[in-house]
C-alpha cells in the first residue's frame, strides 16, 4: 500500500501538460481565424474603394487596413482584388453602381 503513494503526481503532471498543449493549439488557431477575418474585411473595403475610384484608392485603403494589394483587376463594372494581411490572402469583388 505504501508503494502506491505519489502515483497521482506524474499522472497529474501529464494531464496538465496535455491541457497546456491543447490550450496553445486553440490559441494559435483562434489567432489565425482572426487574421483570416481581418484579411477578408480588408479585401472587401479595398474592392469597394477600387470600384468607387481607382487602383490608387484601393492601394491606399489596403495599406490603411494593414494589408498589401496583391492584385487588382477591373472587368467592366466589376473590380476583383486580392490582398495579403498577416500572412493570410483574401479576394473580394465589387461592382460599380450605375
Amino acid at each position: 500500500m505504501a508503494r502506491d503513494r505519489g502515483q497521482a503526481t506524474p499522472l497529474l503532471a501529464m494531464v496538465v501538460l496535455v491541457a497546456a498543449i491543447l490550450a496553445l493549439g486553440v490559441a494559435r488557431m483562434g489567432a489565425r481565424l482572426v487574421d483570416r477575418a481581418a484579411a477578408r474585411t480588408a479585401a472587401d473595403a479595398t474592392a469597394l474603394a477600387g470600384a468607387a475610384d481607382d487602383r490608387a484608392a484601393a492601394e491606399d485603403l489596403a495599406r490603411a487596413n494593414g494589408a498589401e494589394l496583391v492584385a487588382f483587376t477591373r472587368l467592366g463594372d466589376d473590380v476583383l482584388v486580392t490582398v495579403r494581411r498577416s500572412g493570410e490572402t483574401a479576394q473580394a469583388r465589387a461592382t460599380v453602381a450605375p
